[in-house]
């Protein structure tokens, strides 16, 4: 069997082997961990991850561009994100300044996003802001899903806005008055930091029995 002899002969991951739809189907079956993307963290003491230097660095990255070329590396240090995790929002910010290294947090999970193929989009109320992720290539129905399957079931239309907009002029209504706010319809592709606010037909996905 192919995927026996990739595995246990060839000592290679799934991943870097060529696989037809069919092929690909009865894999995903099986989970195959060699199958996923990989990212490679690496934890450094809090010193070495802020002068930037370790003596095992330079062997890790030639190991990985020879068994998983064009792989992502990042450098952390677990040490340095739980001080900085409990420090106050004030101390916080003067400590990264101070050390001139920032989080790898933020790197981490888009690199890792990026790697499974996910985005997210923002939905938003009065009193809450809530990010949701998706696979990246879905459109407006399907996202819409994630926050309930009435909602894709009656959807009607995505009223977008993008988060960089957003970010630059201030406000819903500045976003508006620029000629930024779009009404989109069920083809639409959500793309990564979209600000959505669904509207769809309640009594769409009841059945007979439920709406009398």
């Amino acid at each position: 069997m192919k995927i026996y002899k990739l595995l246990s002969e060839e000592k290679r991951h799934a991943r870097f082997s060529e696989w037809n739809v069919r092929e690909i189907e009865t894999l995903n079956k099986h989970l195959l961990i060699t199958a996923k993307p990989i990212i490679y963290l690496i934890n450094m003491s809090e010193k070495d991850y802020i002068r930037k230097k370790n003596k095992w660095l330079v062997k890790i990255k030639e190991w990985v561009d020879k068994n998983d070329p064009g792989a992502s590396i990042i450098p952390f240090s677990g040490e340095y994100e739980m001080k900085l995790l409990d420090m106050p929002d004030d101390e916080r910010a003067a400590y990264v300044e101070k050390s001139k290294v920032p989080s790898a947090l933020g790197k981490i999970i888009t690199t890792g996003y990026k790697a499974l193929n996910l985005e997210y989009f923002f939905t938003c109320g009065k009193d809450e802001v809530k990010a949701w992720t998706i696979t990246k290539g879905s459109k407006a129905p399907q996202a819409a899903g994630k926050i309930h399957t009435d909602f894709e079931k009656g959807f009607i239309m995505a009223e977008v806005q993008k988060y960089s907009d957003f970010r630059e002029l201030g406000s819903e209504a500045e976003v508006k008055a620029a000629g930024k706010y779009r009404q989109q319809g069920r083809n639409y592709v959500v793309e990564d930091g979209d600000i959505i606010f669904f509207k769809f037909n309640a009594g769409a996905g009841l059945s007979d029995k439920k709406k009398k």
